[in-house]
């Protein structure tokens, strides 16, 4: 599903969008508040606040999301985990003091060239052809071991599978870094 369409079902309460949404953006906030004194407790409270911030900015019917999803939800987070640092007064050393105005474009920009980079990953995964297209989702994303995936893609061991992996990254490596050339 892309960006405008995920807008529209969370507007409309699709299930579907809510749980897309939540599979692509939340390990990056957890991550953000695990590293910054907060809790998995924590993490899920933030992601749900700043849901609910999209949410009613998307009712709203005026607004305009001119980043990804993910990174929004990341900015909102960082700033509602400052807010309630600076409340709870326990504020991270490293993250100075939260009186002053939170600037959040490094970490948008940092956010934006991710985006670009997984956009351009995709983009070589499908200029890369099956078999190593499915031979590397099969190791890599649906986890499967290497015995497995040596029976499923006709290889005689795991080792040969293993290897064709290898070739398979190889050739995605160069196709990925062709493209940012």
């Amino acid at each position: 599903m892309d960006e405008k369409h995920l807008l529209q079902g969370l507007a409309t309460n699709d299930r579907k969008s809510v749980e897309t949404i939540y599979k692509e953006s939340f390990n990056v906030i957890q991550s953000m508040i695990l590293n910054n004194q907060g809790s998995a407790d924590d993490a899920q409270d933030i992601f749900q606040e700043a849901l609910i911030v999209l949410y009613e900015k998307v009712r709203q019917g005026s607004f305009e999301l001119n980043c990804q999803i993910r990174t929004y939800l990341y900015a909102v987070s960082k700033r509602l985990w400052l807010k309630r640092l600076q409340q709870q007064r326990r504020m991270y050393a490293d993250w100075n003091d939260a009186d002053e105005p939170v600037s959040v474009d490094a970490d948008l920009e940092r956010h934006q060239q991710e985006d670009a980079d997984f956009e351009r990953m995709e983009q070589a995964i499908q200029q890369l052809g099956e078999p190593c297209k499915g031979l590397l989702e099969a190791y890599y994303l649906q986890k499967q071991n290497m015995a497995t995936i040596a029976e499923q893609f006709g290889y005689t061991n795991a080792d040969n599978a293993k290897n064709q992996k290898y070739k398979c990254l190889m050739r995605l490596k160069k196709i990925f870094f062709q493209s940012t050339n």
